[in-house]
C-alpha cells in the first residue's frame, strides 16, 4: 500500500536537520473518523527514527473494536487515560480531522501535560457545535441519512465520496486499497454538540497544519480547514504542505513527519 514520493529524500534530510537543531519531541497522534491509529504507522516510524517519542492511541469503536455504541466522552477518556497511565508530559498532542475535536476536549482535562496542540486539517468547532454542524447542510443530511439506514447508527462513506474528497490526489488503486481497510464510523460523536468554553480560554500554544489540496470539507472562508477553522484558534502557528486528506500518510510520511516537527517545536 505504501508508495514512496520522489520528495521523500528531501524531507528526510530536513527532518534529520530539524532534530539535530531542536531537541526530540514526544508526540501523541490522534486519528480521525473513518480510520484508526494504523494510518499513523509510517509517519510514526519516521519520527521515531530521528529520536522522537511517538504514541498512537486508538479511539474506541475504531480499528478492531466492534463496539460502535460510543460517545465523544469515550474518545476523550481513552486518550486522557492513555496519556496519564503512561505518565506522559510535555507532549505535542496532534489531532487529524475529527481528532481535532478530541484533542480540544483532552486539553481541557490535562492542560499541564501538553506542550503544544497541533490540528492537522482538523475540526476546530465553535463552542456548542458538533462536527456535523461545521460541514455544509447537504453533507450533514447525508451523514444523518446513512446513519439512519445502518443497523447500528454508523456511517460508511460510499467509495466515490471517499475517493473525491479524502484521497483526491491518489491513484485509483491506492484510494481503493485504503478504502478497503475503512470500517463504518460511529455516528453519535459526529453529531454530539461540545461545550468548549474551557478550551477557548486555554493558553496552550497551538499550530494548524494545512494540506492545501484537502477537500474533505469545502475549501474557503465558510467551511474550509484554513482559514475558516484555523482562525478559530486565535493565535496559532500555520504550517502548510501540498497534499489531500489521507494520501500523504501513505505516499509521503516523511513529509508529514517533518511538518509535524515544524508544528511542534519551539
Amino acid at each position: 500500500m505504501a508508495v514512496t514520493s520522489p520528495t521523500e529524500p528531501v524531507y528526510a534530510e530536513s527532518l534529520e536537520l530539524a532534530v539535530r537543531i531542536e531537541r526530540p519531541l514526544t508526540f501523541v497522534l490522534v486519528h480521525g473518523a473513518w480510520g484508526d491509529s494504523s494510518y499513523w504507522n509510517m509517519t510514526a516510524e519516521r519520527l521515531r527514527n530521528t529520536g522522537n517519542k511517538v504514541y498512537t492511541p486508538n479511539l474506541p469503536g475504531h480499528g478492531k473494536d466492534p463496539n460502535k455504541a460510543v460517545t465523544h466522552t469515550n474518545y476523550v477518556d481513552a486518550v486522557v487515560n492513555f496519556i496519564t497511565e503512561r505518565n506522559l508530559n510535555n507532549i505535542v498532542l496532534v489531532g487529524h480531522s475529527f481528532g481535532g475535536t478530541v484533542i480540544s476536549k483532552v486539553a481541557e482535562r490535562i492542560p499541564s501535560r501538553i506542550r503544544r496542540l497541533v490540528f492537522m486539517d482538523a475540526f476546530v468547532v465553535a463552542d456548542g457545535n458538533s462536527a456535523a454542524d461545521e460541514i455544509p447542510s447537504q453533507g450533514k443530511a447525508l451523514w444523518a441519512d446513512l446513519a439512519k439506514k445502518s443497523k447500528d447508527n454508523t456511517i460508511m462513506l460510499p467509495f466515490p465520496i471517499w475517493r473525491e474528497t479524502f484521497m483526491n490526489t491518489a491513484s485509483l488503486d491506492l484510494a481503493q486499497k485504503v478504502y478497503n481497510t475503512v470500517t463504518p464510523e460511529p455516528a453519535g460523536p459526529l453529531f454530539e454538540k461540545l461545550d468548549l468554553t474551557k478550551f477557548y480560554r486555554l493558553d496552550i500554544p497551538k499550530s494548524y497544519f494545512y494540506l492545501t489540496e484537502d477537500t474533505a470539507v469545502p475549501q474557503g472562508e465558510q467551511y474550509g480547514w484554513h482559514p475558516h477553522m484555523s482562525s478559530c484558534l486565535g493565535l496559532f502557528r500555520l504550517i502548510t504542505a501540498k497534499g489531500d486528506h489521507m494520501t500523504p500518510f501513505h505516499t509521503n510520511p516523511t513529509m508529514v513527519a517533518q511538518k509535524l516537527v515544524e508544528a511542534g517545536r519551539d
